[in-house]
């Protein structure tokens, strides 16, 4: 049986960095006539990169079964630890990095790393604020995401 596609687009922020963060991201299922759904939230006090992993987690999250799944990110640092061998590395070593430190995130990275096991993922990145729509379109609604928390 093949599993249903499911296109998603992610991002997140803080300002200041770190400080208040957002997350956002978008799901698009194709079979289902490229019905979207927008996701979004946020956290008092986080990081960039905390928001960009917390973004693929809630989105994977949202995914009721198994799914070949497009994560679309313009965060290198998410898509380069499953496309570039880093989670490998890090877990050969005990969660440690190159320059034998503790990897930062470690409980996002976990979790994300257990989630992404129940799918078959292409990690693309994206260039942030250059014109694509879906892109553009999370980061809006991380902006909003850390405006509903500023009230």
């Amino acid at each position: 049986m093949t599993k249903e596609k499911v296109i998603i687009y992610t991002d997140g922020g803080c300002s200041p960095n770190p400080g208040l963060g957002g997350w956002a991201a978008i799901l698009i299922s194709p079979a289902h006539g490229n019905h979207e759904k927008e996701i979004s939230g946020f956290e008092p006090e986080s990081t960039n990169n905390r928001m960009e992993l917390t973004a693929a987690i809630m989105a994977l999250k949202s995914l009721k079964r198994p799914c070949s799944v497009e994560l679309h990110t313009d965060s290198n640092y998410l898509k380069k630890a499953f496309t570039d061998g880093w989670l490998e590395k890090w877990t050969r070593n005990g969660w440690k990095t190159a320059g034998k430190k503790p990897v930062v995130n470690i409980d996002l990275w976990k979790e994300l790393l257990a989630l992404s096991s129940k799918h078959a993922i292409k990690w693309i990145w994206v260039r942030g604020h250059a014109n694509n729509a879906f892109n553009e379109r999370c980061d809006r609604l991380v902006a909003t995401a850390r405006e509903k928390a500023n009230r």
